[in-house]
């Protein structure tokens, strides 16, 4: 992993294609006991994993699905804030 994290891209990505809806509930108790982490703190590592090529190596499906996601989200923002 190139940040200083001892979480691997893989168990991220793996994770996450595990439990694909979004992260409230038993998935946000998972990732505390799984990962010790936050949430927020996993959803941020998942972010900058899924555009690593080691990510697209591992598990394409998953991350490309994660990057149309994001893509979503960030056109639905900049549409929202386009408007004011």
């Amino acid at each position: 992993m190139t940040w200083l994290n001892p979480i691997s891209i893989e168990r991220l990505i793996d994770f996450a294609a595990a439990h694909p809806g979004p992260v409230v509930g038993a998935v946000d108790e998972a990732v505390r006991k799984d990962f010790g982490i936050s949430p927020a703190r996993y959803l941020q590592l998942l972010n900058r994993a899924i555009e690593t090529p080691e990510a697209l190596e591992h598990d394409p499906q998953t991350t490309y699905r994660l990057r149309r996601i994001n893509e979503q989200r960030a056109r639905t923002r900049e549409a929202r804030l386009g408007h004011l």
